[in-house]
Order: structure tokens, then sequence, then C-alpha cells
């Protein structure tokens, strides 16, 4: 069987157990078998796969027919171009935290020695983000997952920051110190309402750990949680950045502004939503 055939044979039995993007799952497969970038697989499309490669690639073919998530399959993602070790303790990164990520460090770039709290850090990649891309700022990543915290520790290993992220297990603030103080407090916390997870897809709904997906009735119980409670762990002129769900907005704006908080801005991620809330004291 050529590259060719295994791509077209692939995507159709993938388009009948209604995976999205068909062709591009198989080719993202076949590219992480061959350890090639994918469009070189254009460039090799007569090449016949080995027995030991088509039963590789059945086997990959058959896991994302079950929607068991691309990045489970290959083991990691791309986030901020940094390559992000993920599986079933963890949740899978979106591009939109990516952005938050990039408000993130633009903050503690202009301070000298900037300090970050990222809350429930799971695969650990924001943090690793910011320490990449502030090379003198220490972060703090907390969860309430050991699992999670032993993946972010090598992720971070992986990336020659470990030196500078403190990872604790915590569930919210109750292991931080009462003398502990941040330029940034920064989190993606769970945002879906629980009636709302058994209608997700999938790869998200039977993947993802459902404590990085529930956010309670409403999808809003940690932005509760969080309001009245970060400003103690904040210093003068620090921010809090915080990823939220569709239609959260104005709801979040309500319970950080209750708690005498400055919303700064709200920020839209690529589809122009509403995604990310910047607030001060």
């Amino acid at each position: 069987m050529t590259v060719l055939e295994a791509i077209q044979k692939s995507a159709d039995f993938l388009a009948k157990k209604g995976v999205e993007s068909p062709r591009l799952q198989t080719e993202l497969l076949l590219a992480h078998l061959f350890k090639m970038p994918r469009m070189k697989l254009y460039l090799n499309f007569e090449r016949v796969l080995t027995p030991v490669e088509t039963d590789a690639l059945r086997q990959m073919v058959l896991r994302r027919g079950q929607h068991e998530p691309l990045q489970h399959i290959t083991g990691s993602t791309s986030f901020c171009g940094l390559e992000i070790v993920v599986n079933r303790d963890v949740l899978v990164p979106r591009p939109e935290t990516e952005l938050l990520a990039e408000f993130g460090w633009k903050f503690l770039n202009q301070l000298s020695d900037g300090r970050a709290l990222d809350l429930g850090t799971g695969s650990g990649c924001i943090a690793i983000a910011l320490a990449v891309k502030c090379p003198t700022a220490k972060i703090v990543a907390t969860d309430i997952s050991a699992d999670a915290l032993a993946l972010a520790s090598q992720n971070a290993a992986r990336h020659g920051v470990m030196e500078r992220i403190q990872f604790l297990q915590s569930d919210g603030f109750t292991v931080l110190s009462d003398e502990a103080r941040f330029d940034l407090i920064i989190s993606n916390p769970p945002y879906i309402s629980s009636a709302e997870i058994a209608a997700l897809q999938p790869e998200v709904r039977d993947f993802d750990p459902r404590i990085a997906l529930d956010g309670g009735t409403d999808g809003l119980g940690f932005y509760r949680l969080i309001a009245p409670q970060a400003a103690a762990f904040l210093k003068t002129d620090g921010k809090v950045m915080l990823e939220f769900g569709d239609g959260q907005a104005e709801a979040i704006r309500k319970i950080f502004e209750k708690e005498k908080w400055i919303v700064e801005s709200v920020e839209q991620d690529y589809s122009h939503q509403p995604r990310i809330l910047v607030a001060r004291r």
C-alpha cells in the first residue's frame, strides 16, 4: 500500500466514524509515524509502507476512529511553538490559551524580575511558555492533581526551565504562604457548566479529565473562588489574567467588579469572541 492509498483509505474510515477533517487527521498521523513534516508526505505519495508501518498506522487510525484525541495518540501537542507532552491526566491545551500565555509573557517582560502564579497548571503549558519567553521570571504552578504535576514537571525539564518553576499540589491558593506575592496570576480554570459536559465532543468529554472541564452549575464556580482570594497574593500593580468560555464575559466582569477589581480589558480570541479577562486592583 502506498502513502497516497493509505491516506485515502484511512481518511474514508475516519469520515465514516464522524471524525472531523479526516484527511488532515490521517496525514498528521502518517507524518508522526514517518517523523517528517506533514507537507513532505506530498513528495512521498508513491512510497510503499512496510508491513510494520502499515500495522502501526492501522492501530493509530483505529484509535482515532474511537475519537481518542490526535494529541494523545502522538503523545504531544504544540503550544506557543513548544512541544508539550499530554495524556489523559491533563487537558489538551487549546489555541485560545496560547493567547492567554502571550498576554502573560508580554506583561512579565515589562518587569525586571517578574513573579507569576499559574493556577491549575495541568500540562504546565502556560507556566513553561512564561518561563521560556521571560528568562528572568520565576513561576509558581499549582494543580490539585499529582499526576498532572508529574507530567508538567517532565515538560518543564524537557524545555530547560525546571529551576524557575515551582510546582505545588494545591486546591487553589490553599498551600501558598501568607507572604507570597505575584506580579501576575494567570489561569485557564474549568468553565464548562456541569450540564453541558455530556454534549461536548467525545474527544473532550471522554478523554480530557472532568476536573479540568467542570466549572459547576453555571461554569463560573472557579471565578467566584478566584475573585475574592487573588488580591491577597497580588503585588501592587499586579494583574490577573483569566480565560473564560463563550458568553461568560459579562457575568465574570460582574463577579470581579463586585470584589473591587478594576477590569482593564476583555480580550478577544482568534474568532473575535471575548475570551480573556485582564484585571487589577
